[in-house]
């Protein structure tokens, strides 16, 4: 199993934001993670990433549990959080050559040109990343993800805030790489979700309400029927 999440609970003082939260992703599959405003899905993610640790019950990776083998877990995965936080100084090229460096990439040169190809940012490769509109931010955010080759791709809101251009060109990337791999992804697009993934995972107010094949889903109602009711 690629992602394996079995009673997960979080709180912050009192306030219980996730509740047994229990799901799998499984290997070569795109899974769409979707919830209102405020249900869990980020704090969700970053367990599941590492960033958080404090948190009762189990999450795996790749057969790796994230609390007892963090590194080998975090080795498995790439991650693009929703505020995809990069060095505006930094050109391009250079930025993910230092990405590169930390995660002992070899090869590095000739992967990270692979990169600038995979994502198409050759037109951006020698400019700071300050100056890049958020489309082509989004996709030094994927290459990133991308440098040490992970087997799990975690993208938190990949699609916010582009244009119907660059819309298409990161749909048509995500599923070039679902070929290959595993993804999770949070959207607040149920159209982008029914182009694009296998699987739905509804989270509200910290409860998994809903996790099935989006066409055993849509059996009966649209998948934008099911989330207004799950999640009213």
């Amino acid at each position: 199993m690629s992602i394996r999440l079995s009673n997960v609970s979080k709180f912050y003082g009192n306030q219980e934001v996730l509740h047994n939260v229990s799901f799998e992703v499984h290997p070569g599959e795109i899974a769409a993670f979707l919830g209102p405003n405020g249900a869990g899905k980020s704090t969700c993610m970053r367990i599941i990433t590492g960033w958080l640790i404090d948190f009762k019950g189990t999450v795996s990776v790749c057969g790796n549990d994230i609390t007892r083998d963090s590194i080998a877990a975090k080795r498995c995965i790439g991650y693009l959080p929703e505020n995809n936080p990069l060095y505006p100084e930094m050109y391009v090229r250079e930025y993910l050559e230092y990405v590169g460096q930390i995660y002992r990439v070899a090869n590095l040169h000739g992967l990270v040109d692979e990169m600038i190809e995979r994502v198409k940012l050759e037109e951006v490769c020698g400019k700071t990343i300050g100056t890049l509109s958020k489309g082509f931010r989004q996709r030094v955010g994927l290459a990133q993800a991308l440098i040490h080759n992970p087997e799990v791709l975690i993208l938190d809101e990949p699609s916010s805030g582009l244009d119907p251009n660059q819309l298409t060109e990161i749909h048509s990337l995500i599923r070039e790489l679902g070929k290959e791999k595993t993804i999770l992804f949070s959207s607040h697009s149920l159209q982008e979700v029914s182009d694009l993934c296998q699987h739905a995972i509804i989270i509200h107010k910290g409860n998994i309400v809903a996790d099935a094949p989006i066409s055993e889903l849509t059996k009966e109602e649209s998948l934008e029927d099911i989330f207004k009711r799950l999640t009213k």
